[in-house]
């Protein structure tokens, strides 16, 4: 567990990627006291449901199906839903402090608004925000193969301080399961963010 509090926006867009989200909240409920912003676009819950094969209807049951995997005496994290489309929530205001924002997958419309400024919701606009306000913005794409516009808006956003973590996880850790390689993904995020990782490094 990490011992002082961490309070972070993390957002699902609709990108394909679906375990990385998983494998990152469940990773916080169990590891890293404090509580987030969570933000879940009606995409993103499409997306969830196609790939793990659930038949969630909302944010509040997505967080919900997550946190049920973890015993409530286990629980570190907390998470306070904010909806999508309401670009007036708390994550939208530099005031409210925070120590950084994952988006966990990142769809490559996201990633555009972001690179472009031009926020349409509640994600790119808490993205924005955390740009301008110098914190850490980790976006993580799942897409493949990158288009050149693609990789330009990377470069935008890489440019204006923010972190593109492709969803590309090392076999190094040797992985049994779907879960090992979310959980990858996951570690990496945890280490730019300053937290502990959750798997050994390389040759460690």
């Amino acid at each position: 567990m990490i011992e002082r509090s961490v309070n972070l926006v993390v957002a699902v867009s609709g990108a394909s990627g679906a375990l990385y989200a998983a494998s990152f909240i469940r990773a916080l409920c169990k590891n890293v006291a404090g509580q987030s912003s969570l933000i879940v676009s009606p995409t993103a819950i499409r997306v969830h449901n196609q790939e793990m094969e659930t038949r969630i209807t909302s944010a509040q049951e997505y967080i919900e199906s997550l946190e049920a995997l973890i015993p409530s005496n286990q629980r570190k994290h907390t998470f306070t839903l904010y909806d999508h489309m309401d670009v007036g929530a708390r994550p939208a205001s530099g005031s409210t402090h925070t120590d950084g924002m994952v988006i966990i997958p990142c769809s490559m419309k996201t990633l555009s608004g972001i690179a472009h400024g031009y926020t349409s919701n509640l994600i790119e606009r808490a993205a924005e925000v955390t740009l301008k306000e110098r914190r850490r913005l980790i976006v993580v794409p799942r897409e493949t193969p990158y288009g050149l516009i693609q990789l330009r808006n990377m470069t935008a956003l890489t440019e204006a301080g923010g972190i593109v973590l492709p969803a590309s996880p090392g076999f190094y850790q040797n992985p049994k399961t779907f879960d090992d390689l979310g959980d990858f993904i996951a570690s990496r995020a945890f280490s730019l963010l300053g937290l502990p990782p959750l798997i050994r490094g390389w040759q460690e």
